[in-house]
């Protein structure tokens, strides 16, 4: 950097020498600019629409708050989920007395603060923004001091005294028992967030030509296609264990690995017209009709059959470095066995420390044959389960090169990043199964004008398409004591029941490593502001769920923007 003499101010100079910790977290002074611009502007639009626009502030806010009994109502309606979890403490008030109180928890947590303070403004008057503003007048003898002082015997009054005769001026409520109202219409809110639906938005491309100036309309993606690192691709053998059933044709057959076991599959296969369903479910099911594998029938076909497939992996060069293999778990991604063994026996010698092992290589290089000098530098590993191709293969002539059936061969791979939703289905067996499908796929989707969301996927193998899920979707889970089925929801009337039990898609995360399939789908509470996981929270400020089965009695429902529920089931 120059010296502040040579061009940057002082100040400047500064700032551009902190560190990322002791750079502050709260507003700055451009974010407090920008606030106060919003505020302005939206003052101006409502003036379009209303006769008089008052601008009030958050410390007469916080005064009519207190004074009308508001401040605890947030802590009150969710106190009981805490205190189950041990999360609550009791101190001590300043009178002498005591209180339960959430640890660490703020208003802020819960969405429904905004429509609290929203329910506080609704009822500030003018003379309420008055009376605050000119306090310091209502002594001085003045028109304005008498107006005050009008304002303060009609809208105040003093409390109770305290065993000290101290006495405190509050605000009147503005309606009876507006305490308890305001908390049974916070306990009916459903807060809505608006679903991620857009894929693409249309833009209009102008461009000239020859014959003059043209438009054309253009599918913009709303989002990342693809990351940015491209792999290769190559196969290789994987193996799965199968229960026999409806899929079981001629082709799936074909992947057993035991021949006994494939010849007695296609013996009945054959028997039954090659029809998988007549040949595998109901009568002739394995637990009703078992197939022996021997003449006196001593032996068995197990209902579950190992299968072996080869399986797509794509892969990416690595230079050999510390951070790259830090310990056993990565060198384990290796493609060649070979040199996964040499490094493994690298990283022992030098007692597990990377650091030692894989740094400095042109001093102490990893040999793959001393004899002839070939040094291991940079190696091939396993990148990530599933690709979609940027390109294809071309020839010396710039020709798409075919493979053996006609096809072009992709090359390029690209991680597609993103999940955009995951359809649920229900197979013929009455299983739950599921299909991903990427922003990547839906993208494409679009601009071949399909569908994005396939509900006759696989409905030839008698599949029922059940519903999406996507993030920011809303769903009803079941309780020990509710049952979404149960009731009607699109009564606002049973919100306070729904509410604790309200959920919205978070994040939807499947991967596949070779025939496993790990899944994690997360929903957080509709009231929560954060995203934290506290293990003690768990099912209350939000679900994870790791199977397909747990879905099975969920109840998808649209919220509309002024939180109703508008729509049970998928839509």
């Amino acid at each position: 950097l120059k010296n502040p003499e040579e061009g940057l101010k002082k100040a400047k100079y500064k700032k551009l020498l902190l560190k990322a910790e002791e750079i502050g977290q709260g507003f700055i002074e451009r974010d407090l600019r920008d606030t106060q611009y919003i505020a302005k502007k939206a003052r101006h639009m409502l003036l379009e629409i209303c006769k008089t626009v008052v601008p009030t502030t958050g410390s007469i806010t916080d005064k009519l708050r207190e004074d009308w009994g508001l401040v605890n109502i947030m802590q009150e309606l969710t106190i009981d989920k805490y205190r189950k979890q041990g999360l609550t403490e009791t101190i001590e008030k300043k009178d002498g007395g005591t209180k339960e109180r959430i640890k660490d928890w703020t208003k802020r947590n819960d969405h429904r603060h905004h429509a609290m303070d929203a329910l506080t403004i609704a009822f500030t008057k003018h003379s309420h923004i008055q009376y605050l503003n000119n306090l310091n007048a209502k002594n001085q003898g003045s028109k304005l001091g008498n107006e005050i002082k009008g304002i303060e015997k009609k809208e105040t009054h003093f409390e109770k005294a305290d065993d000290k005769g101290n006495q405190k001026r509050k605000f009147n409520l503005p309606i009876a028992s507006f305490r308890e109202e305001a908390k049974k219409h916070l306990e009916n809110v459903l807060v809505s967030c608006k679903a991620k639906n857009k894929i693409v938005t249309k833009n209009k491309n102008k461009f000239k030509t020859a014959t003059g100036e043209k438009t054309k309309i253009e599918l913009t993606p709303r989002g990342q296609l693809h990351k940015q690192t491209v792999y290769g691709k190559l196969k290789q053998y994987g193996t799965k264990e199968e229960s026999v059933s409806v899929k079981f044709d001629t082709t799936m057959i074909a992947k057993v690995a035991i021949p006994a076991h494939r010849s007695a599959l296609l013996q009945r296969l054959q028997a039954n017209g090659n029809d998988p369903k007549k040949a595998f479910t109901g009568k002739n099911s394995l637990d009703k009709s078992p197939i022996y594998l021997d003449a006196e029938k001593t032996q068995v076909l197990p209902q579950k059959v190992k299968t072996v497939f080869f399986e797509d992996d794509y892969t990416i060069r690595k230079d050999i470095t510390p951070d790259n293999f830090k310990d056993d778990k990565n060198i384990e991604k290796v493609i060649d066995v070979g040199i996964r063994n040499i490094l493994k026996k690298r990283l022992a010698n030098f007692n597990g420390n990377s650091k030692e092992a894989f740094a400095g290589l042109d001093k102490n290089p990893i040999w793959l044959n001393k004899e002839k000098s070939i040094a291991v530098k940079r190696v091939t590993i396993s990148g990530v389960s599933s690709a979609e191709a940027l390109h294809y293969k071309k020839d010396h002539l710039g020709k798409p090169m075919l493979d053996n059936e006609g096809n072009k061969v992709p090359v390029d791979f690209v991680s597609t990043g993103n999940n955009h939703h995951v359809a649920i289905y229900r197979d013929s067996e009455g299983n739950l199964q599921e299909k991903v499908v990427s922003f990547y796929e839906a993208v494409a989707k679009v601009n071949q004008g399909l569908s994005v969301i396939d509900k006759t996927y696989n409905q030839h193998l008698g599949w029922q398409f059940l519903f999406t899920m996507k993030q920011n979707e809303y769903f009803v889970f079941p309780s020990k004591n509710f049952q979404p089925l149960d009731i009607d929801l699109l009564n606002p009337s049973n919100n306070k029941l729904i509410s604790p039990n309200l959920f919205r898609v978070q994040t939807i995360s499947i991967v596949k490593y070779g025939s496993n399939t790990i899944r994690d789908f997360k929903f957080r509470h509709h009231l929560e502001t954060t995203v934290d996981d506290k293990k003690e929270l768990k099912e209350i400020t939000y679900i994870q769920i790791k199977s397909l089965p747990p879905l099975e009695k969920i109840v998808k429902v649209r919220i509309n923007h002024i939180g109703q529920i508008v729509k049970v089931g998928e839509y």
